[in-house]
């Protein structure tokens, strides 16, 4: 049996997204920047794309901006609000995906003061601590915290930091790619400054995501060339990735209350079943929270037998299950994941059992669950 439990990795894509793309690649052929019929017709699916995902997040068209994913997304705001904002403090948190942690750890090395606020034993940032690093530091700030971890699944309160940056004159950026298309994101109350997003997250294609800059914000080219993109990154757009991210996510948001039902149904099933064959089992943050996490993530220290711990990667995979230790970014890493490191002092059983990390969708179902509780009882 295969079962495919590492969808906050990447989703498998949608029977209609992928006959969205294959109908862009055979019919929709131009260069969406060239003046003639065929461009202008690229053109037209450019722009209705850019409008129905706006539309999504109650954002306006103007503010997308095509991206090949959440990598480049954020590299390219947190880069730009240095350059073109003179911002001189960014605070974030220290199990920020990668893709910030290490663009922080580059820009402190050119001047710019790094500020990582306090957690509390669940992963959780500590609001007042937020408060009084920005009520302390002058000049430009922003503020960088993921909507979602993508390891433990911890949700973050997004208005209520939204509503602190704006209190103290702070630009907020939030990595939303284990939120978007998941989560309702309304753009137009909850007052976000900058958001990454990326297709493959939520059944789209790969190498393709979004910037949302909020109108009235003036940033440089961070692609330089012509003027697609308002003028912000070059290049031609790869428009039959783009429709089928659009057709994505607009599913996505159609099925949103069942498809959200049904996982958060799995995610329930899956840790009565862990707590019942394994009494000592440790959930990760928030994971076993259904209100405090993402209802597709569990993050879960598995208490089994000391001289199998190294091998429960290859067994599961022998099984034919996908499940992951942490960040697909940093596999094949000999740190492994900086998010459970994060943890190891306050529990002892994470130095002493593996921690994986099984993400669903709505493709999953009860049967595989059982099936993945029958593995793990051969680990005990």
């Amino acid at each position: 049996m295969n079962v495919y439990f590492d969808n906050a990795a990447t989703t498998p894509l949608r029977v209609q997204v992928i006959d969205s793309i294959n109908d862009c690649m055979k019919n929709h052929y131009g260069n969406s920047s060239s003046s003639h019929s065929y461009g202008r017709n690229n053109k037209s699916l450019l722009e209705n794309a850019r409008k129905s995902i706006a539309a999504c997040i109650n954002a306006t068209e103007n503010e997308i901006i095509f991206t090949s994913g959440g990598s480049e997304s954020n590299n390219s705001i947190l880069r730009s609000c240095v350059r073109d904002l003179g911002v001189k403090t960014i605070i974030s948190s220290p199990i920020e995906h990668n893709a910030v942690l290490n663009v922080l750890d580059l820009l402190e090395t050119e001047g710019i003061n790094i500020k990582y606020v306090k957690l509390d034993k669940y992963g959780e940032v500590d609001i007042s601590d937020l408060e009084q690093i920005l009520k302390s530091h002058e000049g430009a700030k922003l503020v960088s915290l993921m909507y979602v971890n993508n390891e433990i699944g911890n949700l973050l309160n997004v208005d209520e930091v939204a509503r602190i940056c704006k209190l103290y004159n702070s630009f907020f950026h939030t990595d939303s790619v284990q939120a978007m298309g998941h989560y309702k994101i309304n753009l137009r109350s909850t007052l976000i400054d900058f958001l990454s997003a990326s297709a493959h997250k939520f059944h789209g294609p790969k190498g393709i995501g979004f910037s949302f800059i909020r109108k009235g914000i003036n940033l440089n080219p961070f692609i330089i060339g012509g003027p697609q993109e308002r003028g912000l990154r070059a290049g031609t757009e790869a428009v039959d990735r783009i429709v089928g991210m659009q057709k994505a996510l607009e599913i996505s948001y159609q099925n949103h209350e069942s498809e959200k039902k049904h996982i958060q149904g799995l995610k329930k099933y899956f840790i009565q079943k862990l707590r019942s064959i394994f009494p000592k089992v440790h959930f990760n943050g928030r994971s076993e929270n259904l209100e405090k996490s993402s209802f597709k993530i569990v993050n879960v220290a598995i208490p089994i037998n000391s001289l199998k711990v190294d091998l429960i990667d290859f067994h599961l995979d022998l099984k034919g299950i996908a499940c992951s230790k942490g960040s697909a970014c940093q596999s094949g890493s000999s740190k492994g994941s900086h998010v459970i490191e994060r943890f190891k002092n306050i529990n002892n059983i994470l130095n002493k059992y593996p921690s994986l990390r099984f993400s669903f969708s709505f493709l999953n179902t009860k049967k595989e669950v059982d099936y993945l509780i029958k593995c793990l009882l051969e680990l005990k």
